[in-house]
């Protein structure tokens, strides 16, 4: 683990640390994310790319502008959401990544059992 620059000791920080992670544990909130991604979106265009509904897509992004993930900007009467903290993408890469190389060390074992060989008997 990373040592921490802080005057906060560790075990005071892994409850944030798990917040953080809490927040980001949510499918919603990575559509979000994910959509984000190309660039700002107002709540109708965010509402367009995920398929939520307004209700619960104010909610996640309320959510994850405290967390200070995303950031709001008022224009005219609209409200458009950002990624405030781009280093969510490293992130994610990072966790993606990790799953890919366990999804394929998984087909390799299925691949190596008899019933899944090409050899006929």
């Amino acid at each position: 683990m990373p040592e921490i620059s802080s005057t906060k000791s560790v075990p005071e920080i892994l409850p944030l640390v798990a917040e953080y992670f809490k927040v980001l544990s949510e499918v919603s909130r990575l559509q979000i994310l994910s959509s984000l991604r190309a660039g700002p979106k107002n709540v109708t265009e965010l509402t367009e790319a995920t398929g939520l509904g307004q209700a619960n897509l104010s909610k996640h992004l309320k959510v994850l502008t405290q967390a200070g993930i995303l950031s709001r900007q008022t224009q005219g009467v609209s409200a458009y959401y950002a990624i405030a903290d781009p280093s969510i993408f490293y992130i994610c890469e990072l966790v993606c990544n990790r799953i890919g190389q366990r999804m394929q060390q998984q087909v390799e074992v299925v691949s190596a059992l008899p019933f899944f060989s090409s050899r006929t008997p």
